[in-house]
């Protein structure tokens, strides 16, 4: 595990923190981070989550798994810089194997009483099949299924992992939960005027993208609405209690 945050509960201001929890590098960036831009333009403190190593994802026949793993984590933190979150954690489970477990979830739920977000932003599990185009990836299910337990009832209670109050780390409540790549989303969120910063952050994960050209323009339409604006769609959850 890598940089995770494991003591010391966040004294920052839990109505303007937000937690994006991605199974892979750049998971995240495709999902939000239009959004988080936005959202860290005004003062919010964004921080990333990823639930794998990222040791999988690259057509070079020369790269080896321990320098892909230091690349691609590398190019998240670029690309957190790029979208301006305020950092970014590792669990380093085994990219394409992510499984419930719970040791993940524990993993999840500290880090969510570490952090304290008023937001969670993670993957849609609910389906397998994605806006009848893709497969929803079984690592994103798995990490949008913890993470949606963590949040509740996991991280709300005391008697859920209990050890984590030895390291100072109370109960927590989530109020909002966004969950990208559904087939049931309720809330847009034009990002017209960020765009070209969630471009630049995608284009920091350069071992994914063999033809940077080609990966612009199929940015550059994947968001876009027929009206013109460009959008990030979500499904979204709010807890009141």
């Amino acid at each position: 595990m890598s940089d995770a945050p494991r003591s010391k509960p966040s004294t920052r201001n839990p109505e303007t923190t937000a937690l994006v929890i991605a199974a892979h590098p750049d998971d995240g960036d495709f999902g939000c981070a239009g959004y988080v831009s936005q959202l860290a333009a005004k003062g919010w403190d964004v921080h990333f989550l990823v639930c794998t190593n990222g040791a999988k994802g690259t057509e070079d026949r020369a790269m080896t798994r321990e320098r892909l793993i230091a690349l691609r984590q590398e190019e998240q933190r670029e690309a957190c810089r790029r979208m301006g979150a305020r950092g970014v954690f590792f669990l380093d489970y085994e990219d394409g194997e992510l499984v419930y477990s719970r040791a993940f979830l524990g993993d999840l739920v500290r880090s969510i009483r570490r952090l304290r977000p008023h937001t969670v932003l993670t993957h849609d599990p609910t389906d397998i099949i994605i806006l009848d185009s893709f497969i929803n990836h079984p690592d994103h299910r798995a990490a949008g299924t913890a993470a949606l337990d963590a949040v509740y009832p996991t991280a709300r209670d005391h008697l859920n992992f209990p050890e984590h109050l030895a390291e100072g780390l109370e109960p927590h409540k989530v109020r909002e939960i966004l969950l990208w790549n559904s087939n049931h989303p309720n809330f847009d969120v034009d990002i017209t005027a960020e765009l070209e910063t969630k471009i630049h952050a995608l284009s920091a994960h350069a071992t994914q993208f063999a033809n940077k050209q080609e990966f612009v323009e199929f940015a550059r339409e994947s968001w876009k609405s027929p009206d013109g604006r460009y959008l990030e769609r979500f499904r979204r959850l709010t807890l009141a209690f």
